[in-house]
């Protein structure tokens, strides 16, 4: 290879890793406009929580804890893992939800896209937080519950809607951590 070649890739690797990190500097920002376009998604997906799943009502318990970290970068880390499982569970068997399929598929389509932003964001910074693996541990529990107890409901519509609601407080959760850290 000649060096003008090499000046090329040389040129093509700044400028990918600048514009990478201009993306991550207003990871934030997009953070919540991220979980505000989710959270609509949520509702555009389906009606109002049905009453005859009211009495299946299921606490899970979201481990806040995982997100008490006051450093952006874990808190970037511990997002990106709770995508991921989002994005796992709502991939997976969904026959019997009565969902708009379109605005399923925006919701898998933007968490997919946010984890690929938060993974070139948060890369180097994983080590750190997942050192102890006590959160990873916690939330990989957390969403285990949840995808039990939609097998063991049989993927019901009302397993699915238990799901979707829990998921709206997740996403809740990690939107008013995130509003703190911004303050």
């Amino acid at each position: 290879m000649n060096t003008f070649g090499l000046i090329q890739i040389g040129l093509i690797m700044l400028c990918t890793t600048t514009i990478s990190s201009l993306q991550c500097n207003h990871l934030p920002l997009q953070q919540r406009k991220v979980i505000e376009n989710s959270l609509q998604l949520l509702d555009k997906m389906g009606e109002k929580f049905p009453q005859q799943c009211l009495r299946e009502k299921v606490s899970f318990r979201f481990p806040g804890q995982v997100l008490k970290p006051r450093q952006k970068e874990t808190v970037t880390v511990a997002i990106e893992e709770i995508f991921q499982h989002i994005f796992y569970i709502f991939s997976k068997n969904l026959t019997l939800a009565a969902w708009d399929q379109t605005a399923l598929e925006q919701f898998q389509n933007l968490l997919d896209q946010q984890i690929e932003q938060l993974e070139a964001c948060v890369i180097t910074k994983q080590i750190h937080y997942f050192r102890s693996k006590v959160n990873r541990l916690k939330l990989k529990k957390y969403f285990q519950k949840i995808d039990s107890f939609l097998k063991d409901q049989q993927h019901n519509m009302c397993s699915w809607e238990i799901s979707r609601a829990e998921m709206r407080r997740c996403l809740q959760f990690i939107d008013k951590v995130i509003r703190k850290l911004n303050n």
